[in-house]
């Protein structure tokens, strides 16, 4: 791969080739015809001095005096500093400024001779036996009327007219190399300020690559190079509303993603991970940027997940199951899983998107919801159902006697008042729940011993009757704030159903004490038979119960513990069983404290 370089290299290096060419192409033009020119001149010259010899010789020709020829050939020779030479039209040398003409060869043949023999002038540039030198030549034919008389020829050497071509040669390179100079200099100057504002561009260019469009190129005064910056600022603005807009949709986006409830997680054909959000991320209990591109597997070791997004791969329809997965260490989670398939720009399937909704709690009401309506109903129908086969006896005749009548009607009134209990306590649980949302704008600050022991007192019949005892612990100014009443009645139902689970001859004990600064903790603790740590976590559902049997024997309704739980809650309060199967149970119920305890 060549070696990238800057413009200013490239743009520099042509513009001087260029430059050097035009001055190297016109020195030697110029040196080429300043030579012909200074010959021509040269030769002008010759015939020159030629025609001001013409008019001294030509007496001399006719008649012919070769010594007196001879004579002026060599004083106007060495006057003039030029060979001098007569020859006749035979050739013959008549005198010579430099040799003896009567050694000299016949000069008929010269060819400057014969030039001007033949057009009047001539002239040659050779090289002469005679003087073993390089000389320039002009002959000169000297007529008498019409006749030729002779020629008369001058010459000079070549070496004289080189040196003084040497000399504006000289002078002409050495202006070539200071134009050359110059053209160097101004082309990098050129070169730099076509490559300059190029180079803000590249820059500019550059600084957009890497996020700032905020970058600008400076004016230029070459239009085209403007209407580049122009162009380019137009695309940076377009740019960066684009990117703006991009940013505001992907922020959009990613607000009503981790706002949502649901869990949605992108992922690709192959199984991997593109995009998860937090809801999805807590849910399998990984770091939202760690959780994109691990693999499906990865994220839960269930099969299920895996096979449920292996068959959303494979459908193009959108379809949702529930599912049953276990999180890490958590309990099982019931799952919905929704499916539909993820497109690109074009259309086509890069893979699906998964949302998940975490529905344990749904389900776990919709079956708490299913079991109210199968237990009300069980609850209601027992005594109803007893009612009327109680009364159709009577209307049969049984009232006619009376120990039957007063039997029967006894019996009757106990299902009546378990009814009325029950009505009761439903209206009661409705009411706690329909105003517990705004039972805290009607809480006040009260004694908690006084309630706790107006609520023992309420329930010691009860407990007298089966030879239970019934304790209280608890400081004598113990503050709470809350609905008095209400806290009443949650600790009336504690201790009815610790009287109602506890044999006989046991005792319960209710005691109250400060946590910490801010909660106090009410408990009451039994010797009942206990409740199996299977059953702890449903105890406070509505009409759920430990043992059916024992539970309806002893009278309650089933709503007891489920009041209790809502009232506490509605105090914004928690309540908490410990319980050994055999050994007894103990409720403890966390209220916030008033400022009565801040001494």
């Amino acid at each position: 791969m060549a070696k990238k370089r800057r413009m200013l290299w490239q743009l520099y290096p042509a513009f001087l080739f260029i430059a050097l060419l035009s001055i190297v192409s016109v020195t030697w033009y110029s040196g080429s015809f300043l030579k012909s020119f200074y010959l021509r001149e040269v030769s002008l010259d010759l015939e020159a001095r030629a025609r001001l010899v013409e008019d001294r010789i030509l007496p001399l020709l006719i008649p012919l005096n070769k010594k007196r020829i001879d004579e002026i050939c060599k004083s106007m020779g060495k006057r003039a500093e030029i060979r001098i030479t007569v020859i006749g039209p035979d050739g013959k040398v008549y005198g010579d400024s430099h040799h003896d003409p009567l050694t000299m060869d016949n000069h008929g043949t010269r060819p400057e001779v014969r030039a001007a023999m033949r057009e009047g002038t001539g002239e040659a540039i050779r090289f002469s036996r005679t003087l073993q030198r390089k000389l320039m030549y002009k002959g000169v034919v000297v007529r008498k009327g019409k006749s030729i008389a002779g020629v008369l020829r001058t010459s000079i050497p070549v070496d004289t007219v080189d040196k003084a071509l040497h000399a504006i040669q000289l002078r002409i390179v050495l202006a070539g190399l200071f134009i050359a100079l110059v053209s160097a200099g101004m082309s990098f100057l050129v070169s730099r300020y076509t490559s300059r504002p190029l180079e803000e561009i590249r820059r500019v260019a550059e600084a957009y690559s890497k996020g700032d469009l905020g970058a600008r190129a400076p004016v230029s005064k070459i239009k085209e190079i403007d209407e580049i910056a122009g162009t380019m600022k137009g695309m940076a603005d377009s740019l960066r509303e684009r990117i703006e807009t991009i940013t505001r949709q992907r922020n959009e986006l990613s607000t009503v993603l981790s706002s949502m409830m649901e869990g949605v997680i992108a992922v690709d054909l192959q199984g991997r991970i593109l995009s998860i959000n937090g809801t999805a991320a807590r849910l399998f209990h990984v770091d939202p940027e760690n959780g994109v591109g691990m693999m499906i597997e990865e994220l839960s070791r269930n099969p299920m997940l895996a096979g449920f997004v292996t068959r959303a791969l494979h459908e193009q329809d959108t379809f949702e199951e529930d599912m049953n997965i276990r999180v890490g260490t958590e309990d099982d989670r019931i799952l919905n899983l929704r499916s539909t398939s993820l497109l690109d720009a074009n259309g086509e399937r890069i893979g699906t998107l998964l949302v998940i909704a975490d529905v344990t709690r749904v389900r776990k009401l919709e079956n708490m919801r299913r079991d109210f309506v199968a237990n009300l109903s069980h609850e209601i129908k027992t005594p109803i159902t007893t009612i009327k086969g109680f009364v159709e006896t009577l209307l049969d005749g049984a009232l006619e006697n009376p120990d039957d009548a007063l039997r029967f009607m006894g019996i009757i009134e106990k299902h009546t008042r378990r009814l009325e209990a029950l009505v009761e306590d439903l209206l009661t649980l409705s009411r706690i729940e329909q105003e517990g949302e705004f039972a805290k704008t009607a809480f006040d600050e009260f004694n908690l011993r006084g309630v706790l022991n107006s609520a023992l007192q309420l329930c010691l019949t009860k407990a007298e009757a089966k030879g239970i005892t019934a304790s209280l612990d608890c400081p004598e100014v113990l503050a709470a704030r809350g609905n008095a009443g209400q806290i009443e009645q949650a600790v009336v139902n504690l201790l009815d159903n610790a009287i109602n689970y506890s044999p006989r001859e046991s005792s319960i004990r209710v005691s109250a004490r400060k946590k910490d600064a801010e909660t106090v903790i009410i408990s009451v603790t039994d010797q009942g038979y206990g409740i199996a740590p299977e059953h702890i976590q449903r105890i406070f559902e509505r009409f759920y119960r430990v043992d059916k049997g024992r539970s309806r024997a002893v009278g309650g309704t089933g709503l007891g513990l489920a009041i209790v739980k809502h009232i506490v809650q509605a105090h914004g309060g928690e309540i908490f069983v410990e319980s050994t199967p055999g050994k007894g149970s103990t409720f403890t119920i966390h209220l916030k404290q008033a400022g009565l305890n801040k001494q």
